[in-house]
């Protein structure tokens, strides 16, 4: 009887050990949950804290991103021109829940009130280099805080136009048998018609050879050809977004350098050379001389009408102060289209020897910059050695040249290339930032700069 009361003492003993084990595991088990609970909580706020800081450094990136600064600006004021800028930006497009104060902090943004998500930050100029800016953003999420530090280098800014070979705002009109070719690769022989007042973009009388890519910038623009047209590219229409953008260069800035003589209506323009020239408004110049060399610069104020009768040599540039919006009736002409049978050519080339050029020699990739005159080469010319950007561009006869730089016609009147001309576009080693287009800096985000601060 002892030893059955003692075994039924056992199992009580044996199943309240069993029950308090048990119950430990179920503490230890909830604890755990919890644990891993709170565990999971905190991870999710430090993701959504760091989802937080790269919004918030997108944002600014797309702000930043659409900075001009005009290249005037001293390194110095860079900042807070910056800073100017987006603060007009934002407010031009009505953006009041993101801002940036003029000492470059970035109150705090609300992304999502239900979970607290937020960011802010600090712009700054770099301590060692003006032309570096330093972005740091913060996000948070509840308890949680991440930091992301970048760069952005600040530039010079490229304009898309100096992608093609001729980008004309007018239509493109092609007579008897031309010829773009490119020097090695197609795309230095692309074009670009913009034609947004013509449905005929580009109208080819006969015969014609375009090597690299044709764009249009008219959605309905079209291709009228008379004979056969080879392409070594492919035709497309731009959108209105993507059309780019016609820059004027700063023809001012060139003033400086013209230091030799001042040519008036009584100057003598039978001679044969002309060192870093003027020619005074209204003078309607003809150069006579069998062979005429231009050193330097030449300089020509407006209004006026420029001719060369016969040979041509241009070593440096030529620089007209016109209207773009208004070109009148300024002109430069290489050859006289009233006088067919007098042989004449035109060729361009670098910088001659001489100290009195040396200030030039930083202006480099541009060869005639006359946004408010129509230029026009009635005869022959072989070489043309840089952008030529102005309100009217023609080619006649039967010429044969290489071209190291961008033809521009900021004019809606057609771009015109009759008879045999064949131009061969060698851009291959074509200065970035041409002289006079050096107008604005931007910023360029340097991803390798990218760092998080925990």
């Amino acid at each position: 009887m002892a030893l059955r009361n003692f075994r039924r003492g056992s199992a009580l003993v044996a199943c309240t050990i069993i029950l308090v084990v048990a119950s430990a595991l179920a503490v230890s088990l909830a604890t755990l949950s919890a644990t891993n609970l709170q565990a999971a909580d905190t991870q999710q706020e430090a993701n959504r804290a760091f989802a937080s800081t790269e919004s918030g450094l997108e944002i600014m990136r797309y702000w930043l991103g659409r900075v001009r600064v005009p290249s005037a600006t001293p390194p110095s004021h860079y900042i807070s021109t910056i800073i100017a800028l987006v603060q007009s930006d934002l407010a031009a497009n009505g953006v009041s829940n993101f801002r940036v104060n003029n000492d470059g902090s970035v109150p705090a943004v609300l992304l999502d009130s239900t979970t607290g998500q937020n960011f802010r930050g600090q712009w700054s100029a770099d301590a060692g280099d003006p032309a570096i800016l330093r972005v740091t953003v913060n996000g948070l999420s509840g308890t949680a805080a991440r930091t992301i530090t970048v760069q952005f280098v600040i530039a010079p800014y490229h304009f898309p136009i100096f992608n093609f070979g001729l980008a004309t705002k007018g239509p493109l009109v092609l007579t008897y048998n031309p010829r773009f070719m490119a020097a090695t690769q197609g795309w230095e022989a692309d074009i670009y018609v913009e034609s947004l007042d013509s449905v005929v973009a580009v109208d080819i009388g006969k015969n014609a050879t375009l090597a690299g890519n044709l764009s249009i910038g008219n959605p309905m623009g079209t291709v009228s050809c008379g004979g056969t047209l080879n392409m070594g590219g492919t035709l497309s229409h731009v959108a209105e977004e993507d059309r780019p953008e016609f820059p004027v260069p700063d023809v001012q800035h060139f003033r400086q350098y013209a230091t030799g003589p001042v040519l008036g209506k009584t100057s003598d323009f039978g001679q044969s050379t002309y060192a870093n020239a003027v020619i005074a408004a209204g003078t309607d110049p003809t150069f006579t001389a069998a062979n005429v060399t231009i050193q330097g610069i030449l300089y020509i104020e407006a209004p006026n009408r420029v001719m060369f009768t016969k040979n041509a040599t241009l070593q440096g540039m030529i620089v007209a102060q016109g209207d773009v919006n208004s070109p009148g009736t300024n002109q430069i002409n290489f050859g006289d289209p009233l006088d067919p049978a007098t042989p004449s050519n035109f060729s361009s080339g670098p910088y001659p020897a001489g100290t009195q050029f040396d200030g030039l020699r930083q202006e480099q990739g541009s060869c005639i910059l006359a946004p408010g005159f129509a230029v026009s080469f009635w005869k022959n010319f072989t070489a043309i050695n840089g952008v030529i950007a102005a309100s009217g561009l023609h080619f006649d006869n039967n010429a044969s040249a290489t071209v190291k730089g961008t033809l521009i016609n900021y004019s809606d009147h057609s771009t015109v290339v009759k008879r045999n001309i064949n131009l061969t576009f060698d851009r291959s080693a074509m200065v970035e930032i041409p002289a006079g287009f050096d107008l604005y800096r931007v910023l360029h985000y340097n991803p390798t700069s990218y760092a998080m601060v925990w």
